[in-house]
């Protein structure tokens, strides 16, 4: 039997390309140092990394930061040592949930939070994202992506059912049809 090619993946389109603010790598190194200070045992570690440490991290993490949408996913890639990369299909985001706090605001920053289809409150699936400049307009590029996505595979569908076989009205009179005809079945053999 001959074998069939394989289909080439359609390339996805990148609509827009998140930049991050160089304010976050100040943000950082305050974070995580006061997370040590708070700590107690961390007070001698926190000194190492308000004298040089955290520059270089924040430094090095936010060069390896990359957000992007495409017409299909949210894509988010972060880590220095261990990168991690997160896709979230636009189809399945909720809600995305824009947070503004003292310190956040300290550095003129905001977190985008995602609410996808599917999670659940014992899951850590949520992906959050902290410093991109004008965050209320990737927010809305985001939700315009994910509307025209949705609105564009309904329209694919409807034209595929309009135009080749019964429309949802005359799909739906025939199942009441069927279902009619077994509740007589049902009502003989009693």
């Amino acid at each position: 039997m001959p074998r069939m090619p394989s289909p080439t993946p359609t390339p996805t389109a990148v609509t827009v390309t998140a930049k991050f603010n160089p304010l976050y790598r100040p943000y950082l190194v305050v974070t995580i140092g006061l997370a040590m200070v708070f700590s107690i045992i961390g007070i001698p570690l926190a000194l190492i990394w308000f004298l040089g440490v955290g520059q270089w991290w924040a430094r090095h993490y936010f060069d390896k930061l990359e957000c992007q949408i495409t017409d299909r996913a949210l894509r988010f890639r972060k880590g220095i040592i261990f990168q991690v990369e997160k896709t979230i299909p636009l189809e399945n985001i909720q809600d995305v949930t824009f947070i503004e706090g003292p310190l956040l605001k300290k550095f003129h920053l905001a977190t985008l939070k995602f609410e996808t289809a599917g999670h659940s409150a014992g899951q850590a699936h949520d992906m959050q994202l902290t410093g991109i400049i004008d965050a209320h307009e990737f927010r809305n590029r985001i939700i315009e992506s994910r509307d025209a996505l949705r609105h564009g595979a309904r329209g694919v569908a409807a034209q595929a059912t309009g135009a080749e076989g019964p429309t949802q009205v005359e799909l739906m009179q025939a199942m009441v049809a069927k279902l009619d005809e077994i509740a007589a079945l049902l009502r003989e053999r009693r």
